[in-house]
Order: structure tokens, then sequence, then C-alpha cells
């Protein structure tokens, strides 16, 4: 084993190994385990069914607005050391709706970082509206993504990858690991040593079509289930349509009813995918790629990054509970993770 061991080789995993390695650590002193490695399919595994991208979903504390900002103004490097857009990080322009007027708090900072950030005028909005904006997004292939994260990682790098699956997270640590980074998301819920039941599945169900012909995201946030269309970078052109946030719903099965309700709120939010869609003008006429569902790794009381010294003051470090948010947050939450690790100033 190596002095620094993350647990967890979904998106949290990796953006903390990066953010090790950004602070100075050796490649050959840092060691991934998981279960699941990246290519793997599971409905334990988050990271290759998320929708993938910079949305404006995530909550006004000012914790999380700075979690956003961070990873959103940083996430270049992170594409530039992968090799460039086609690693399946590239950049869309984002158009989003509320339905509830955002807070002042939320608005002044996204205002402030964002990207091509215009307004869209009230007289512009869907009905039922309260606000809207747009912006440069980015935007993730989850499952090329990570694949590439990965190869960047082991390949150029020598961090040691191992699939392994841990019962206990004492069963990371080795006679010379310092430091264990918990990366588990949804598998801290039954880990042995964390065992949070703070920790439940948030569940979304997405239709994943071919749309040559759209190049943009358009989400609306509404009290209940969200609608986003998230286009997929170096994908062949397919665009993610959801979707639901089913809280506490472990199941991994996917529904006809769903589908079709996906179906019909997101061409009915943006037309344009039936409008321009070269197989045809109606819903029937789409290119149905593939259905899938998700247990986003969400946590009450928000993402746990934290400290714990455990038997001969070996640490370890929690990091997980990001929900739906891990893409366009967890850069930051590593580097927090990280920094709390070297017992250095967390402000990011």
């Amino acid at each position: 084993m190596t002095k620094y061991v993350v647990i967890g080789s979904g998106i949290i995993g990796l953006y903390t190994v990066f953010n090790l390695l950004e602070q100075g650590i050796k490649s050959t002193d840092i060691s991934v385990i998981a279960e699941y490695l990246p290519g793997d399919e599971s409905i334990n595994y988050t990271s290759p069914y998320a929708g993938g991208n910079f949305s404006c979903i995530t909550g006004d504390d000012a914790e999380t607005l700075e979690f956003d900002r961070y990873t959103y103004t940083n996430l270049h490097k992170v594409q530039a050391k992968l090799g460039g857009s086609k690693c399946g990080l590239d950049r869309y322009i984002s158009t989003e709706y509320w339905d509830l007027m955002p807070s002042p708090a939320k608005k002044d900072s996204l205002k402030e970082y964002l990207e091509e950030y215009e307004d869209i005028p009230a007289n512009d909005l869907p009905k039922g509206v309260a606000y809207g904006i747009k912006f440069r997004s980015w935007n993730f292939n989850c499952p090329l993504f990570l694949q590439n994260f990965q190869a960047f990682l082991e390949n150029e790098n020598g961090v040691k990858f191992t699939r392994k699956r841990i019962s206990h997270v004492s069963d990371a640590y080795s006679s010379n690991t310092e430091t264990v980074f918990n990366c588990t998301g949804i598998g801290a819920h039954k880990l042995g040593g964390v065992s949070d039941s703070n920790v439940y599945p948030t569940r979304g169900q997405v239709v994943v079509i071919k749309a040559p012909h759209i190049k943009e995201n358009v989400m609306r946030w509404t009290d209940s289930d969200p609608t986003y269309i998230i286009k997929r970078p170096y994908s062949n052109d397919q665009l993610i349509l959801g979707g639901y946030t089913q809280k506490d719903n472990w199941t991994a099965d996917t529904f006809k009813k769903e589908t079709v309700e996906i179906l019909e709120k997101t061409t009915k939010l943006f037309p344009k995918i039936l409008e321009e869609n070269p197989n045809g003008p109606n819903i029937k006429d789409l290119e149905i790629l593939r259905v899938a569902s998700g247990l986003r790794p969400s946590r009450h009381g928000g993402p746990r990054i934290e400290k714990e010294v455990m038997n001969r003051n070996r640490v370890l470090i929690h990091n997980y509970g990001a929900s739906g948010y891990g893409y366009q947050a967890g850069f930051a939450m590593g580097h927090k993770a990280v920094r709390l690790a070297l017992s250095r100033d967390v402000k990011l």
C-alpha cells in the first residue's frame, strides 16, 4: 500500500487524486482502491450514470456556492491535463429556468464567474418561469471522461488502481499508509467503520436519444422534479433527457411511464428537439439509444468533508455526499479534503 489511499473511483475519488498531485504529493505515494472502476456499470457506481454538466441546481449556502465557483473556474486545468475537449469534457451554452426566484446570494454568485452570462428578459421566459439565464457551461461525457481520467492518473502519472471491495474502512490501511480518503459515495451508507445513516439515494431516470441537431443544454428547476436536456460531448450526438429526484428510492429498474413523461416534458420545454429532428417531428420519431436509472449519493446535512484520527494516529478523511453535484462541485470538495489531510488552510 501507499502513504495515501483513496477508496472509490467515482468522480469524487478521481478529483481527490488530482488535487493530491496538485499539492505536490508524488504519484507513487498514491493509490486507489475501488470495487468498481471506470468502464464498469453498476447501480452502486453512480458516476457513469450522471447527466454530467455544470448547472445551477445546487443550494445557496456559502460553501456550496464556493464549491461551484471553484470547480467551474478550475475545470480548464483538468481538461488540459487530459488532452483537451476530446477527453469527454467540453463547453456548451446552457439555458436555465427557475419556477421560483433564486436567492440574491445565488444570483450574485453566478453573475460573478459564469462565462458569457446573460439574464433572459421576462417576456422571453416560458409560462410559469420566474427567472432565467444563459451562460457557457461545462459538459461531461461521463463514461468517457472517467476512463480518460483514470488513464491520465494511472498511465501518465503512475497512480496505482486496484479493484478490491473494502468491507471496513480499516482494510484500506497498510503498515505505511498515513491517510485514507473515504470517497465511497452511496457506499458510505454501509461501509464498516463509517455506516453513515444520513446517506440516502436520490434516484433519477434518463432517456438517451440521438440528436445531432442539438448542441446546447436546457434546464428547468421546480419545487419538485426537474427537467433537463444535456448535450453529451464526443458521444456520436447523444442527448440526455431527464429526469427525477426520488429520495430513498434504491431501485435500478426503469419504467415506461417515466420514459414517456421525460420525453413529453423535455420536448415541451425545448421544442427544437422535435422541430429539427432529422427523423420526423413527433416523439415516436426520436431515436432512443438507452433508458437508464442512477442513484445520486445524497446525504442529510450535505456533503461530509471531515477529518478523523484513527488508531496509531492514522488519518481518515471523509469526502462524500455530493448528491447529483459531484461533477460540478467535486473538484472543490477534493481540494478541501486534500488541504484538510495535509493540515493546510482549507480556504478555496
